[in-house]
């Protein structure tokens, strides 16, 4: 005789495997339905969306995204934040920590298109460092649509190391909306790129004093 919870579980399968089928029967006839004429305007659409995706592609390379760059002088900031509707901005001086933060942002902006990845020497850049109130180094300042929208400030929110990864702080501009993201982050992909960039245990480990 059958066990009960057995057969319980039998039916439950059958159950889901009869949805299944039945979704998969309801997409086929949909298909089954549509004529040649449906079918082009489908792969219009698709095409035209490849078509957009690519002009925005070629835009953003060509104002410099998909590098990790350094903006000279402050003046240039506004021009940067003005011509991007995404940028992250680096401000930070000649030390360890900022050097960490270098490392994952070189990561990010390969990874990154469709956001600028910037630095800036905040010691030589102090009028922008007073406007915004950039105090701890690293700080990484969220730029949206010409405004600054959030700070990511030091370690902080990174676990309060330095031995934090490019996952964590790829997670972080997700959740500000400064990058796009979309299930699984793009540095989980890469053990190389998820390992901590700490290689020295001599370097300074703040930057607040």
């Amino acid at each position: 005789m059958e066990n009960p919870i057995e057969e319980i579980v039998t039916q439950q399968v059958l159950t889901v495997a009869k949805a299944v089928e039945d979704k998969l029967d309801d997409e086929i006839a949909a298909l089954d339905r549509l004529d040649m004429d449906d079918m082009e305007v489908l792969r219009e659409k698709r095409l035209q969306q490849m078509k957009k995706m690519a002009e925005k592609r070629r835009r953003w390379i060509s104002l410099g995204h998909g590098e990790y760059s350094e903006i000279p002088m402050e003046k240039e900031f506004f021009s940067v934040v003005k011509a991007s509707d995404r940028v992250v901005c680096h401000f930070y001086r000649d030390n360890w920590p900022c050097k960490v933060m270098d490392k994952h942002l070189s990561i990010l902006a390969k990874q990154h298109i469709e956001t600028r990845f910037v630095k800036i020497h905040a010691e030589k850049s102090p009028f922008l460092a007073e406007r915004l109130k950039i105090i701890v180094l690293p700080t990484l300042a969220l730029v949206k649509n010409a405004k600054v929208d959030d700070y990511v400030v030091g370690f902080d929110e990174l676990g309060r190391t330095d031995e934090f990864t490019t996952e964590e702080l790829e997670e972080r501009l997700a959740k500000a909306q400064v990058i796009f993201f979309e299930g699984e982050s793009s540095a989980s992909r890469s053990t190389a790129h998820t390992r901590s960039v700490r290689q020295s245990s001599n370097a300074d480990s703040s930057d607040s004093d």
